[in-house]
């Protein structure tokens, strides 16, 4: 894999934007709890199923989670312990910058 510091950053970005749409997040931040199946996070997440399978396969594609098969049902769980380090790192973020985030202009969902 190429290490230079423009294809590292690159990388970073995507992951982030990948963290960055409120589906995924929602699916992600149910995950946290252990592995669930699309009907659990559906009710968890309030998402349909169609697009909660959409963003699971997303989600899979990228890495960030990881499914297996157990009779008819497919469980989801995130894909690695380093995701509940970012979530965790979030968590105190939001809990010392969570005002000015929220007052911020820049990142809304009209123009994020």
């Amino acid at each position: 894999m190429t290490t230079t510091p423009v294809f590292l950053l690159g990388l970073k970005a995507k992951l982030f934007r990948g963290l960055a749409d409120p589906s995924r997040l929602a699916i992600v931040l149910a995950l946290r709890a252990g592995e669930k199946t699309v009907s659990q996070l559906v009710a968890e997440t309030g998402l349909s199923q169609p697009n909660t399978s959409a963003h699971l396969a997303c989600l899979r594609d990228c890495g960030i989670v990881r499914s297996r098969q157990q009779g008819r049902y497919v469980f989801y769980a995130l894909a690695c312990d380093e995701f509940h380090a970012i979530l965790d790192a979030a968590d105190t973020l939001i809990d010392r910058l969570g005002d000015p985030i929220a007052a911020c202009p820049r990142y809304t969902r009209d123009n994020s």
